[in-house]
């Protein structure tokens, strides 16, 4: 077994675990609104990295401090290095750690307890799961200052209706938490008094479930929404095929039959 390196925290990003394998991701640069600036996407990705390394742990939740969850790139970083292959190096570095979310193995949770702007927003639609509070509100307003936030767009039309994403995109109007929740970009919306619970509530019910099957699920579920409806059922016949020979599901049915809990090997 992997030994876990401890989680180290920068002055931009918090890392914590806890003992259940359950990891805290905080952005920590509140007076810049948690703008995704080089170095807090270098943070996320050596956090993200070490997450990989840990076969101990279950579930990502990653927070911010302050009034806003994330702003979006630093656009006076930006505007300082007015140069294609500097912009070309940076969006990069930022896809890279968004599908790094995508391919971690466990789930991740964005907690969003303020504004969510650009990238920020393109934060919480990468992740797997999401729970806002209701204040919160969520734009990809690129095009207000002339720039289409295409990197977002791609998770964006991953979680809402096409158009829905589109007039977004367009017109960089912001919507609210409860609409958010009613296009798909956020599970739950709840008072900001409630969301650590609500948060908790998730949390608990993945570590409740066996983690090789939630590993085997995650992949699968990605992996076959971009594929052919008869590709996308072959790969989901032989992941269920491989998840059923696995002793945790083994056990699972066995208990289900002789009507008791079961009991996880891990």
């Amino acid at each position: 077994m992997s030994q876990m390196p401890l989680p180290q925290s920068t002055d931009g990003l918090l890392h914590e675990r806890d003992a259940l394998g359950v990891h805290n991701l905080t952005l920590n640069s509140p007076a810049s609104f948690n703008t995704l600036s080089e170095a807090m996407l270098d943070a996320l990705q050596q956090a993200l990295n070490a997450i990989v390394q840990d076969e101990q742990a279950r579930v990502v939740v990653l927070g911010a401090a302050g009034k806003a969850f994330c702003a979006g790139h630093n656009l006076k970083e930006m505007r300082a290095q007015p140069e294609l292959a500097y912009y070309q190096k940076l969006f990069a570095q930022c896809s890279r750690m968004m599908l790094s979310i995508q391919n971690l193995p466990v789930p991740v949770i964005a907690r969003v307890q303020g504004l969510a702007t650009a990238a920020g927003c393109q934060l919480v639609a990468q992740c797997d799961l999401a729970v806002s509070v209701d204040t919160a509100r969520f734009g990809v307003n690129g095009i207000d200052v002339g720039l289409f936030c295409a990197t977002p767009s791609v998770p964006l039309v991953r979680n809402m209706h096409a158009k829905q994403a589109m007039e977004m995109l367009l017109t960089g109007g912001f919507i609210s938490a409860d609409e958010a929740r009613g296009r798909g970009l956020v599970n739950r919306v709840c008072a900001a008094s409630e969301l650590d619970a609500q948060v908790d509530e998730l949390v608990s019910a993945i570590l409740s479930k066996p983690r090789e099957a939630v590993r085997l699920g995650k992949a699968l579920f990605y992996q076959q929404r971009e594929m052919g409806i008869a590709a996308a059922y072959q790969l989901a016949g032989q992941t269920m095929a491989c998840n059923m020979v696995h002793d945790d599901a083994q056990e699972g049915v066995l208990a289900f039959i002789e009507k008791r809990t079961p009991t996880w090997r891990a």
